[in-house]
């Protein structure tokens, strides 16, 4: 496999959620899903990003669960691989490098700030939830950068610095070819 994580392999993607393409969930993306999390998706309303290899790598939940339950991560990672090397930064103590540079880059702490108005935006497009809870830390610290990746492959590069850093940082995740079987 080779391009960007936006470029060849994927499917053709229909709608729009914040300039992202987006695929409504079919019985395959589920059990993709299912594979890729180790259990059933909550929330699940569509597939924001695409893999190069054609499986979903982010999918975009509802703000509320189900059975009513607030659920303000809008855009959720799913990539078992990618999951994996984020979780290595995360271990390698990025997280803590990037909140203590927000506090001395007026301009990275403007696009983060940003960044979190742009997730609130789209998700209380869909419900709003009464809450100026994002994800991830936004817009004081970074907590999640599963978060902040998952909401740069959503909406694009140039949204999230941090979403856009760890993704540089974790290189071609999807080079080995799918995190889990494509469904037959």
């Amino acid at each position: 496999m080779t391009g960007s994580p936006t470029g060849p392999g994927g499917r053709a993607r229909p709608g729009r959620v914040g300039g992202a393409p987006t695929d409504p969930v079919d019985d395959a993306d589920r059990a993709a899903v299912t594979a890729q999390l180790g259990r059933e998706p909550r929330g699940l309303h569509e597939v924001a990003h695409r893999c190069p290899c054609g499986l979903p790598s982010v999918v975009r939940t509802s703000p509320r669960l189900e059975d009513g339950t607030p659920f303000p991560t809008l855009y959720y990672l799913t990539c078992s691989r990618l999951c994996s090397r984020l979780g290595g930064l995360e271990a390698d103590g990025t997280m803590r490098e990037m909140t203590e540079r927000l506090a001395d880059d007026a301009v990275l702490a403007d696009a983060y700030r940003r960044a979190h108005r742009a997730y609130l935006a789209e998700r209380d497009a869909i419900e709003p939830l009464g809450t100026e809870v994002s994800a991830g830390g936004m817009p004081d610290r970074v907590k999640c950068l599963h978060v902040h990746v998952a909401h740069s492959l959503a909406a694009g590069p140039g949204v999230n610095p941090f979403g856009d850093e760890a993704l540089a940082a974790v290189g071609e995740w999807w080079r080995a070819g799918p995190c889990v079987p494509p469904s037959t």
